[in-house]
């Protein structure tokens, strides 16, 4: 009886230090995740003080090609060199594909889907020039022109669809 009454004694004394150890213990988990939330926090703010620059620049770079690779816009600024129709295609295309290529980096700076709408939008604008050029009545570069733009007159183009979604991500930044 002596034995259990030592026993209970130590435990007597174990108890309330077992439980400010657990108390404790979850006591410094909790503070140190809190601090090391605040740290990644102030960090988060910091470096989105850097990106958002950079996100913007992104966005004003894409909303310029997109402007650029519009057709009414690109088959003004350019001329055909000769009345061949292939010829023609092929420098449309070219010119779309060198200003997507000069800006293709900035992608890591927008969203995917930001990105996905802007590939559809030029890859829609050379189906459309090809789709024209294939078309048995255009017959000289002149006319090839014309036709583009006049299909333009009635819709809208797949740029004006990218870059009304590419303001409205921007209007969600700020």
């Amino acid at each position: 009886m002596e034995d259990f009454s030592l026993v209970l004694n130590y435990f007597a004394y174990l108890l309330p230090a077992i439980v400010v150890g657990i108390v404790a213990y979850y006591f410094f988990k909790g503070h140190t995740s809190n601090e090391e939330g605040r740290r990644r926090y102030l960090l988060q703010k910091e470096s989105q003080k850097e990106m958002l620059p950079l996100r913007l620049q992104a966005y004003e770079r894409f909303t310029l090609f997109l402007e650029r690779v519009a057709p009414n816009k690109l088959l003004v600024r350019i001329a055909p060199h000769s009345e061949d129709v292939d010829a023609y295609e092929k420098l449309i295309i070219q010119n779309i594909e060198q200003e997507f290529e000069h800006n293709i980096a900035q992608q890591i700076y927008i969203t995917s889907d930001c990105w996905n709408m802007i590939n559809a939008a030029k890859n829609a604008t050379i189906q459309i020039v090809r789709k024209t050029a294939m078309n048995e009545k255009v017959d000289s570069a002149t006319k090839l022109r014309e036709t583009i733009i006049q299909h333009f007159m009635d819709e809208i183009s797949p740029s004006q669809k990218a870059l009304l979604y590419l303001k409205q991500e921007v209007a969600e930044l700020m």
